[in-house]
Formats: structure tokens, C-alpha cells, sequence
């Protein structure tokens, strides 16, 4: 593929949680630098000249954009098909019915538990009630609903439940998601990595809830990278499919790339086009010719394009090492580290997580 299909556009990093998983950067941006309407307008024709037949939207919290209704209606008369990625709060009735004769396509709503008390906890603010009301309003609209559910150590022995609520509100897809370790999430890993015990629970209950559920709800399961054998391609392969754009301009190839110490790209500087094909960051760790050994002669080279290159500088300081979740990696030690740390905590511990501060409001 030498064109991406998706765009991910990070409108904002404001936002009304707290998560303690954020992968939002640790700096974030200002809403006075956040791109205008007009400028996230010539992103978008850009994008689609270039290939891009999904727009993601999202943040931060995307529904905290006055212009959303506008960026959506946009897209839309570009051909865009339009996917927004929201906590729900803020989505009331009247945006709803704007969102829909905008043109929108399609709505994932984040969930971060089964119950009130633990979901409130985690987001850090009351949100669960505007959730799943959000929910029900999204599916009286006729739109397609997915839930997103960040799984860790505070809720995946909860996934059954979770599951059930699902159900209850008719989601037509769910994506159970681990915590991948960037942001905030770094800062918290201690008390957000599950242990082996815990996965070995939630795996037979996802996989027993997909059969059942097939061809009424798509169930999607991501394990912990820090549990796996082999590392999951980064977004298909550096540079290969998709584009990031984040509020201040600048694009990446996956959303946590903002940390390499990488050339920057900014759409205040450069077409989207020119970004994707030329810029030294979308070119430094595309296909094969980067790799270290034992990626280079590895008959999985092709597969999982080494891992992915954030982990590796997160913990390694080398963006070009091999990703230490995989088991051949000379770092894999600190992996294993981290995940029998995790198998020696025998309860959740509420205290030991940090809530996600976030700028304020955008204009």
C-alpha cells in the first residue's frame, strides 16, 4: 500500500476525564494553538487527494469543538466516511440530531467500566449515566455503535460484566483494548499492567462472548503487548496506512510518535502529501532497510515491521532497537521485569494511580 486510508484528527486535547491511561503527550496543546476550521478544511481536501477514506475523529474531546458540526459537514461533502471518537459527555440530543444532518457516519463511545462507582473513578469525573445515555441516543438515531473499553489491572476482571452491558446497549461492535503503555500511562503502569493470572481469565470469557455473539455484535480483543510473544505491528507498518494529525498541526505515523526525538511535520508547513512522501519522519522507519538484527533476518520482518518504535525509545532510548515485547529482542529483560512485578500484586490498588490533568475548554 503506497497510499494511507485513514486519518486520525486529534481536534483537541482538551477534555473532561482524567484517565489514568491517557496517551495523550504529557505537553499538551494549548487550545489557542489548536488548528482553525479553515486549516483542518484544507487538511481534510488534502487527505483525500491523497488516498484518506476514513476520518476518525477525536481528541482530547472532540465534542469540546464548536466547529465539529462544521469539520464533520465538510468531510462528508468530501466523501469522507466520518467516525467519532468521544467519551459522550457533551453529546446531548440537539448535538446528536446536528452530528446526523452533518453527515456523520459513525460514533464510538468510550467506557471505562460496567458499574457507576468504578467508572467514575476512572475517568476521574461523573461521567458513566451521560455515557450510557449517550449510547442509547446514538442508537435511536440509527447510527452504527461502538463501545471502546480500555482494559487493565482495575477492570479486567470485570470483562463479563462489560460485555453484558454491551448487549444491554445494543453496541454493534466493542472493542476491549489494553492499556498501551505511553503518556500517562506510563506514569501509571504499575498499578494499570495486569497480571498473567488476570488475562488468563478475561481470554476464555472474550473468546466464549464472540461465538455467542457472532453476527450480532463484533467483539475485538487486544492483549497486553508486555504478554505477547511477538509485537504488534506498529499501525500496519511506519508510515504504511495511516496519518495522525494532532490539534497544533503537526502529523505523525501513529498518535504517540510525538515523543521521538524525529524531525518534525507540520500541515502549517508542508501539504500532507509532501509530509507522507518526503518528510525524514514518515521515511525514517518505513519498511525493512532500518532494521537492527534480529529484525533484519527475522522471517517476521514483513509481519511486525519490527514492533513498535515508541515502545522501543520508551524503553530503550533507541527508537531504532528491536520492540523488547518481542521475545527474541535483546531488551526483552525489561519486559519480563515489568510483567512479573505485576504477577506479585495480588489486588488493585486505587491509590497508586495519578489522574490525567487536562488544559481547559476550546474556543
Amino acid at each position: 500500500m503506497d497510499r494511507p486510508f485513514g486519518l486520525l484528527a486529534e481536534l483537541t486535547h482538551a477534555c473532561p476525564l482524567h484517565c489514568p491511561y491517557c496517551s495523550n503527550p504529557l505537553g499538551l496543546a494549548h487550545v489557542r494553538t489548536e488548528l482553525t476550521t479553515r486549516e483542518w478544511r484544507r487538511v481534510l481536501t488534502e487527505a483525500t487527494e491523497l488516498g484518506v477514506l476514513q476520518l476518525h475523529l477525536s481528541g482530547g474531546e472532540p465534542l469540546l469543538r464548536r466547529d465539529l458540526v462544521e469539520i464533520v459537514r465538510g468531510a462528508d461533502a468530501l466523501g469522507l466516511y466520518t467516525n467519532l471518537i468521544t467519551s459522550a459527555v457533551g453529546l446531548s440530543p440537539r448535538r446528536a440530531e446536528q452530528l446526523r444532518a452533518a453527515g456523520l457516519d459513525h460514533v464510538q463511545i468510550s467506557i471505562q467500566a460496567d458499574e457507576p462507582g468504578l467508572s467514575d473513578r476512572i475517568a476521574g469525573t461523573p461521567s458513566f449515566g451521560r455515557k450510557t445515555a449517550a449510547a442509547r441516543l446514538v442508537k435511536e438515531l440509527g447510527w452504527p455503535l461502538t463501545l471502546n473499553v480500555v482494559l487493565h489491572r482495575h477492570n479486567i476482571d470485570r470483562v463479563d460484566r462489560v460485555l453484558a452491558l454491551a448487549e444491554e446497549l445494543a453496541a454493534d461492535r466493542i472493542e476491549l483494548a489494553n492499556t498501551q503503555y505511553y503518556g500517562w500511562a506510563w506514569h501509571n503502569r504499575a498499578g494499570l499492567l495486569p497480571s498473567r493470572a488476570q488475562l488468563e481469565r478475561a481470554e476464555p470469557v472474550v473468546r466464549a462472548a464472540r461465538e455467542r455473539l457472532k453476527g450480532r455484535m463484533e467483539v475485538i480483543y487486544v492483549i497486553p503487548d508486555y504478554h505477547s510473544r511477538y509485537p504488534k505491528p506498529c499501525m500496519g507498518g511506519w508510515g504504511r496506512q495511516q496519518l495522525t494529525v494532532v490539534p497544533g498541526g503537526d502529523v505523525l505515523p501513529c498518535p504517540p510518535a510525538h515523543a521521538l526525538p524525529l524531525p518534525r511535520a507540520s500541515v502549517r508547513e508542508h501539504s500532507l502529501a509532501w509530509i507522507w512522501e518526503h518528510s525524514p519522519l514518515f521515511r525514517r522507519f518505513r519498511g525493512t532497510d532500518w532494521m537492527p538484527e534480529p529484525c533484519r533476518s527475522c522471517e517476521r520482518r514483513e509481519l511486525d515491521f519490527g514492533g513498535c518504535r515508541c515502545q522501543a525509545f520508551q524503553l530503550t532510548g533507541d527508537a531504532a532497537r528491536t520492540d523488547p515485547v518481542c521475545h527474541l529482542s535483546p531488551d526483552h529483560g525489561i519486559v519480563a521485569a515489568a510483567v512479573r512485578a505485576a504477577d506479585e500484586v495480588t489486588a488493585p490498588r486505587d491509590d497508586v494511580l495519578v489522574p490525567r490533568p487536562h488544559p481547559g475548554r476550546s474556543g
